[in-house]
């Protein structure tokens, strides 16, 4: 604005079981060059390149304060905020899908948030879009996720199109995105609501869940 079947036991080293949350390199439905594999802190570069392609393609340039550095040390470093999959055509990015885990305490389930997913022009109405999709499905399936959410620009009514006739829906009207940033958000920060100052939390290993 984003598994295979169980095995028998006896696998060969490289069908060893992913770690929770990962994805396969997957080739359904795309041409016969395309996989979509997990983005690593080496593809810091090709995803932060694709973000720009996102924000270009949603007219939003100006809002990209991101940089490779950010990307790589906030989605690969020892706390990671968010995972990636990149869809590539040998060396070449064709697309991604950026995703990070909330929570549903009225379901009690976890939720993946998709907050990127684009295809760069020249590739698509080849499956890319599609396929990156379904990997991140997958993934919520497997971790038995109640729902995956994203956002979608009004305007761009081809991708709502797209999205409907994968049976997605929009959720309940009477809700309204809303969000803090800048000096709202720091304002509120300094709220005196309390004198106790929040602990820090430890870092972590693993997935991070985020509050809805």
């Amino acid at each position: 604005m984003p598994r295979s079947a169980r095995r028998s036991p006896k696998r060969s080293p490289s069908h060893r079981r992913r770690p929770a949350g990962d994805a396969p390199a997957v080739k359904d439905g795309l041409p016969p060059t395309f996989r979509i594999r997990p983005a690593t802190a080496r593809d810091a570069k090709t995803v932060f390149s694709l973000v720009r392609g996102l924000a270009e393609y949603e007219r939003r340039s100006h809002a990209v304060n991101a940089t490779a550095d950010r990307l790589r040390r906030d989605g690969f470093g020892r706390r990671p905020y968010f995972k990636t999959l990149l869809c590539v055509d040998g060396r070449t990015p064709v697309g991604f899908a950026l995703y990070f885990y909330a929570y549903s305490t009225f379901l009690g389930r976890p939720i993946i948030y998709l907050e990127d997913l684009f295809v760069v022009p020249r590739f698509r109405g080849r499956g890319a879009g599609k396929a990156l999709l379904a990997a991140v499905a997958r993934i919520a399936v497997e971790q038995r996720c109640a729902r995956m959410m994203w956002s979608v620009l009004r305007w761009n009514a081809p991708a709502i199109r797209f999205y409907q006739r994968l049976g997605a829906a929009a959720p309940n009207p009477a809700w309204k995105s809303m969000w803090l940033a800048g000096p709202s958000l720091r304002r509120l920060a300094r709220t005196s609501g309390s004198r106790a100052a929040p602990r820090r939390e430890p870092a972590r290993r693993g997935r991070t869940y985020r509050p809805k």
